[in-house]
C-alpha cells in the first residue's frame, strides 16, 4: 500500500543510509551505498576520506555531471514479519549550492560520529524532486 506523503518524508529523514543510483553513460545505473542527510528539501551525500578509495574522484560524480538525474533508496527489511516491510524512493537532481553543501556537511557531522571535524572532499546536494513510498501494512 502506498505510503503517505508526510510518513515517507518522516523515514526518509530518519533513514541512516541508502542505495543512491547514478546514471553511467555507459553501463547504465550505477547504485552504491551511501549515507546522506536530508534539509530543506534537499539531499547532501558526503565524498568523504574516511573509508578507502582508489580515487578522489568518485565515478557517481562524474556520472551526475553528465547527467544530474539520481535515485535514493531507502528499507526496512524485516525477514520474519513482512508486514514491517517499507521503502521510500526519492528522485533527486543535481545542484551546485555551497551554502546548502555547507549545512548538510554540519548535519552530516552531526548525524554520524566518523564525519567530526568534517573529513569529506565536499558535500554533493542534490534536490529533492519527488518522494514516494510503499509500506506492506498500515501498522
Amino acid at each position: 500500500m502506498r505510503l503517505p506523503d508526510a510518513q515517507a518524508w518522516e523515514r526518509l529523514a530518519a533513514s541512516d543510509h541508502g542505495v543512491l543510483a547514478t546514471v553511467h553513460p555507459r553501463r547504465g545505473v550505477d547504485a552504491v551505498p551511501v549515507v546522506y542527510a536530508v534539509d530543506d528539501g534537499h539531499v547532501g551525500i558526503p565524498v568523504d576520506r574516511v573509508k578507502p578509495k582508489e580515487s578522489t574522484r568518485l565515478q557517481r560524480e562524474r556520472n551526475l555531471e553528465a547527467d544530474p538525474r539520481a535515485t535514493l533508496l531507502v528499507d526496512h527489511w524485516d525477514p520474519v514479519d513482512w508486514a514491517q516491510l517499507w521503502w521510500v524512493r526519492t528522485e533527486l537532481r543535481r545542484v551546485d549550492s555551497a551554502e546548502r553543501a555547507g549545512r548538510l556537511g554540519e548535519l552530516l557531522e552531526e548525524r554520524y560520529p566518523q564525519y567530526t571535524g568534517q573529513p569529506f572532499e565536499k558535500v554533493l546536494v542534490l534536490r529533492i524532486e519527488r518522494v514516494t513510498g510503499w509500506q506492506a501494512s498500515e501498522s
